[in-house]
């Protein structure tokens, strides 16, 4: 009896430091680069820096939200996808947690080459409200969670700088409308539902040429 308890403990031994192992192993960009060059490519370029303003770049952005974003594009245990888009569901749909840690790993390794202001005029107005924000109408300051050259801050809020303005612009309308609601807290959503569309157009531009 007391062969097999201690057989049965040594067992539950290996399992745990097995299951610890799988749970702190870390991603593999290597093998990110190559779910990547076959599907992510297409939309997002094969090191992340997308060519089509519809489709944002990843290069450059933190692992965190990258495998945030993964993440909630892909439906759990019979819930919905917690960020809706029917393109990346089919493209997550079949990517393990481990695969969207990979991916998430490699373009986070990525250069970002990055997008630029098409509309001076509008960027500098864009500058006021996101440096400043707009006392009058709620709308807080972009740069308080962004910072000021919109580098983000890891974990919490995404580096933005150089982003597609198309994409920022449309981004800003998705969380006003509620149709994105995967921001921790309701963040976005609560600025995004003061903003006009001049100034969300506005801002996306100074993000874009931001440094």
């Amino acid at each position: 009896m007391i062969r097999v308890l201690a057989f049965s403990a040594s067992l539950a031994l290996l399992w745990a430091g097995g299951a610890l192992a799988q749970d702190t192993a870390k991603p593999d960009p290597a093998k990110g680069k190559q779910i990547a060059t076959q599907v992510c490519a297409a939309c997002h370029g094969a090191d992340g820096n997308s060519v089509a303003p519809a489709n944002p770049k990843l290069a450059g952005q933190f692992y965190d939200y990258l495998y945030k974003q993964l993440r909630n594009f892909k439906a759990h245990g019979g819930k919905a996808a917690e960020r809706q888009n029917p393109i990346m569901a089919g493209m997550v749909a079949n990517l393990s947690d481990a695969d969207m840690k990979n991916v998430a790993a490699y373009f986070s390794e990525q250069r970002l080459r990055p997008d630029v202001a098409q509309d001076k005029a509008l960027a500098a107005a864009g500058q006021k409200l996101y440096r400043g924000g707009n006392a009058a109408s709620g709308v807080a300051a972009c740069a308080g969670c962004h910072g000021p050259s919109g580098a983000g801050i890891p974990v919490e809020f995404p580096h933005i700088a150089g982003q597609f303005a198309a994409y920022i612009e449309t981004q800003l309308k998705a969380f006003r409308s509620g149709a994105r609601a995967n921001d921790p807290n309701g963040m976005m959503r609560g600025v995004a539902a003061h903003m006009t569309d001049d100034e969300i157009k506005a801002v996306a531009q100074y993000v874009a040429g931001l440094r």
